[in-house]
Order: structure tokens, then C-alpha cells, then sequence
């Protein structure tokens, strides 16, 4: 089922939350609403499942107008944020419930809900957990049942609110690869809202980022992050290291450090970004950069080593963040109070007021 978002906008009083919002959600693809709080995604998604109104535009499903439709009627699974299991019901009965609250013309015999309660216990993995309450439940399982019962009624659409964003980091990270695994078994389509740039980028086929209650850009995870289109977009995908300055002749400079540019650039203001992994630390500046740090941490993370630098006298207290490989961690050992210099090996320049970036690569 496709969703299209035809210049939606909403208004709480005199606030304004979303602005004219266009959007295609493709049938059968996972995609993300990915922002800070406050830029309009949950309330984009609470209209889209009825639970909100829209002031103005409209929210089609396939070719179907549902914008004054009822929630009811809309044929929508939504998993909330924080479960929303009853507690006086069993597993079993929570994933029934939507079953059972259908009106008598629409409502699967008994037979029939128990078959599709037990498939889908064992779809969630939870079989023998049928009979205990939420509360002895840990926060993944709940979530899990909180999914099926919103697949209970064989929606057409499933949304999802913040899904993983109560669970501790371990359990977040398995529910999302299981959550994956059940899209591609099933294909339904699919939106879940998150703060997570990790998360949205990991899990979903299409990621739109919002801010300010617009559309910002819409892409895959992959293209989306090689080619943003904005210093937001940019900023919001995970740390990024940041020389600001002046363009004068080849030379990018802030202070007495400066980058050499491998290509002509207009001259004036401009801001070089950096991405942690596009940096590399020597112990010499190197010709065509000039970037001297202080080490302040090391830090040993998962696949690779985060090695947190202080300029050293010419950008204040901004601290770069530069991952290393544990062998090279292994081979020279850096450590706090270490001086180094940071090498660019790609870049992304922004120059004046352009909005979109232009990428730089240097010969190694």
C-alpha cells in the first residue's frame, strides 16, 4: 500500500508543526522518519494513522482519500513508544484484543483468533510466555508483543512510534535486526519514527529527515548519507568535524591552521566538513595540511578506536573526533595530552551560502 502526503500542514494555535509536506511512502519498503524533537515527525505520523487531524492537504492510501477517515477504518497497526500493554490481560489476550474489539460482522470466530494468537506468539518467538502478564515481561518482550498485536488485525499499514527507544542498547540493536528480518519476510509497508540517525540509517529503505516540521531530504540510507543536501542533513547524521574560516588563493584558514584545497574554490567565508573516518592522524602536518590537535581521549569502541582531539590554539574549545583501526591503535598507542595533526583524506565544503555541499578528495 503507498502513501502519499500531498502538502500536509498543521497547526496547534498559533504553532505551526508541519509545512506543507510532500512525501511518497513506497508499498512494501520500511522507511524512517528520522529529526530532532520537535521537527514534526511523530506529529506526521499520528495524521497518518488518524489519531491527528490535518488542517490542510491530504493522506492518500493507494488512490484512496483517508484524511476525514477514522482511525478505525483506516486498517492501521501502531506500536507505541512506551508498549501500551494492558496489564490486567495476558500476552495472549493483549495480542487478541484488537480481534475481539472488531465489530460482530467483522469478527473472526474464536477459533479462528486463538489459530492467529498462536502464530502469532511463535512469529515473535514467545510461545511459552502465552499465559504471563506484562509485568513479568522484560522491555524487549513487551515490545515484541506490542508488535503483534498491532499485526493482529492484518493491517495494511503498520506504524510505528519510537519503537526501540525504551529498551537499553543490546536489546535495541537485536530487535532491530529482528524487526528487519520480519519486513523482508512479510513486506508490509512500514514507518517508525526515531531520533537515532544509527537506528534510521541501519533499518530502513528510505530515510526522511525532518527539522523545523519540513521535509528536509528523502533518500536511501546509503545516498543519504554520501551526498547530503544541507548543513542540517549533514550535521544530524552523526559528529562532524568542522574547519571554518576564510578561502584565499588554494588554502582554506582558521588561524594558523589551514587545509590546502585539491580544487579551485570561489574565495571567502567557508566551512570545511569532516566526517571522523575521513581524517587521519599523523605525527608530522603533511603538505597539504596544516591541523594541529592535543589528544583529550581514547576511547575503545566497538570496531574502532574514537580518539578525541583539542585544537591546539586555533579553534576554542571545539573538540574533533578522529576513529582509528585497533591495529593502528595497537601500532603507535596514542594517549591523553599527545600531540598529533589531522590529515583530510575527503572533504565537504560549504562555501558561503551555498546550501549543498561540494565533496573534496585528496591524493594520499
Amino acid at each position: 500500500m503507498t502513501i502519499r502526503i500531498e502538502r500536509v500542514n498543521k497547526f496547534f494555535g498559533n504553532f505551526q508543526a508541519l509545512h506543507d509536506v510532500n512525501l511518497e511512502i513506497p508499498e512494501g519498503q520500511l522507511t524512517a522518519l528520522l529529526g530532532p524533537s520537535g521537527s514534526g515527525k511523530t506529529t506526521l505520523l499520528r495524521i497518518i494513522a488518524g489519531l491527528e487531524s490535518n488542517d490542510q492537504g491530504r493522506i492518500l492510501f493507494g488512490d484512496q482519500d483517508v484524511s476525514k477517515l477514522h482511525v478505525r477504518d483506516r486498517n492501521i497497526g501502531f506500536v507505541f513508544q512506551h508498549y501500551a500493554l494492558f496489564r490486567n490481560l495476558t500476552v495472549a489476550q493483549n495480542i487478541a484484543f484488537g480481534l475481539e474489539s472488531l465489530p460482530r460482522r467483522e469478527r473472526p470466530a474464536k477459533a479462528e483468533i486463538a489459530k492467529r494468537v498462536k502464530e502469532l506468539l511463535e512469529m515473535i518467538q514467545l510461545p511459552q510466555l502465552a499465559d504471563r502478564y506484562p509485568a513479568q515481561l522484560s522491555g524487549g518482550q513487551k515490545q515484541r508483543v506490542a508488535l503483534a498485536r498491532a499485526l493482529a488485525t492484518r493491517p495494511r499499514i503498520l506504524l510505528l512510534d519510537e519503537p526501540f527507544g525504551a529498551l537499553d542498547a543490546k536489546v535495541r540493536k537485536d530487535l532491530r535486526r529482528w524487526l528487519r528480518s520480519l519486513h523482508d519476510e512479510f513486506h508490509f509497508t512500514s514507518i517508525f519514527v526515531t531520533h537515532d540517525q544509527e537506528e534510521a540509517l541501519e533499518l530502513s529503505d528510505q530515510v526522511v529527515v525532518m527539522s523545523h516540521g519540513r521535509v528536509e531530504q528523502v533518500n536511501t540510507p546509503t545516498e543519504l548519507y554520501a551526498r547530503p543536501e544541507s548543513r542540517f542533513v549533514f550535521d544530524f547524521l552523526g559528529h562532524v568535524n568542522v574547519l571554518s574560516g576564510q578561502i584565499e588563493s588554494d588554502r582554506l584558514s582558521q588561524g594558523d591552521a589551514w587545509v590546502r584545497l585539491p580544487q579551485a574554490a570561489q574565495q571567502g567565508e567557508a566551512q570545511l566538513c569532516l566526517r571522523p573516518h575521513e581524517v587521519r592522524l599523523v605525527e608530522q602536518p603533511s603538505e597539504h595540511a596544516y591541523l594541529p590537535f592535543n589528544i583529550e581521549a581514547v576511547s575503545l569502541i566497538g570496531s574502532e578506536v574514537r580518539v578525541e582531539l583539542r585544537p591546539d590554539g586555533w579553534a576554542g574549545d571545539e573538540i574533533w573526533e578522529v576513529g582509528i583501526s585497533h591495529a593502528e591503535f595497537n601500532r603507535r598507542q596514542p594517549k591523553r595530552g599527545d600531540r598529533c595533526y589531522a590529515v583530510p583524506d575527503v572533504g565537504h565544503l560549504f562555501v558561503g551560502t551555498d546550501s549543498k555541499p561540494r565533496t573534496l578528495a585528496w591524493a594520499q
